[in-house]
């Protein structure tokens, strides 16, 4: 449709240059003219700025008449698209602002990406292969082009600010991303994030040791410091390339067969206080439970049938996405079942 406004433009402009030209022939001819006389006499005509002379001869009036409603027509055609261009811009951009906005306001349990540098692409990356809602949060104009590139929705917006954490969700946000190339930026917004949502889970970016020490403070549950990470993978890569390229394969978001997932036992789950032997785990699922995190925040890396499968616990189980969907259904909230 835009460009259909701009071809109408082109299309009047062209017909006004004819116009033009053809007054500037029909005064030369009827008037005997110079040229440049009969150049100006068409000007002022189709400009509608007025005519100081009178032309002499039914013929040439009734051509300046002819020539003034074309000047009108052509005009007012060009107004018309000009504006239909501008109000289109103005009012698609506000449209499309509005419906995004309406779009963030209806997300539930979704993650916010504050940075949408380097590492906040790839951590969107992520996401998006693993269909995981989320929106970012920048306020950059090459951060705001990727994400329209992209896709994603997006507030454009400080991370710093309460006004545009709460613009993206947060209230209603499962996990927050502070992926910000500034540790001081990550520092505020994590503290932000933390004061306004106790239970949000936060895992923020630091550029050394001494930051993730003051991110951690600040209420970041998780510190990833990239250069060390990168360092650590790096090295595993040479030092156990197998190890690597299985853990690779099964935690990718796009691991075709094998994956790994979280699931916690709550309270109100039918579950909670059995153990894997009562459950029949294995048989009934397919999914394997290969460690534990007990609510007392300690790891049971090799649970036994026996180990009892306690509220507050966090099973890590693999298997195939429906295994796991079915061991997600089997320690699902009564609630949840009843609906």
């Amino acid at each position: 449709m835009e460009d259909f406004s701009f071809r109408r433009l082109g299309y009047a402009l062209a017909a006004l240059v004819v116009v033009l030209i053809g007054g500037m022939v029909g005064f030369h001819q009827l008037l005997g003219e110079g040229w440049i006389e009969s150049m100006y006499r068409a000007v002022v005509t189709i400009s509608l700025t007025g005519i100081d002379t009178k032309p002499k001869g039914t013929n040439a009036q009734l051509f300046t008449i002819l020539i003034l409603l074309a000047g009108v027509a052509i005009f007012t055609y060009i107004a018309g698209a000009i504006v239909e261009v501008i109000a289109r811009g103005v009012l698609t951009g506000a449209w499309a602002e509005r419906r995004r906005r309406r779009t963030i306001d209806r997300m539930r349990d979704h993650y916010i990406i504050c940075g949408y540098g380097r590492v906040g692409r790839r951590v969107a990356d992520e996401f998006r292969e693993a269909g995981v809602p989320y929106v970012v949060l920048d306020f950059s104009e090459d951060a705001i082009e990727a994400a329209q590139e992209h896709g994603d929705h997006f507030i454009e917006g400080n991370g710093t600010e309460d006004e545009d954490l709460q613009a993206a969700g947060l209230d209603r946000a499962r996990g927050l991303v502070a992926s910000s190339d500034s540790d001081s930026d990550n520092l505020y917004i994590s503290l932000s994030a933390r004061t306004a949502r106790p239970d949000l889970l936060i895992v923020a970016r630091a550029s050394d040791e001494d930051a993730a020490k003051k991110l951690q403070l600040a209420g970041a549950d998780r510190v990833v410091q990239p250069y060390s990470a990168a360092g650590r993978v790096m090295a595993h890569l040479v030092l156990k390339p197998q190890v690597a390229a299985f853990l690779d394969s099964v935690t990718g978001a796009s691991a075709p067969d094998l994956r790994f997932e979280e699931i916690e036992v709550t309270p109100t789950c039918g579950a909670a206080g059995k153990t894997i032997r009562d459950l029949n785990v294995r048989k009934e699922t397919g999914a394997l439970i290969v460690a534990l995190r007990k609510r007392d925040g300690t790891f049971d890396t090799t649970p036994t049938p026996d180990v009892s499968l306690d509220a507050g616990d966090v099973m890590i189980a693999a298997g195939t996405p429906d295994e796991l969907r079915a061991l997600e259904d089997l320690f699902a909230p009564r609630e949840a079942l009843a609906r």
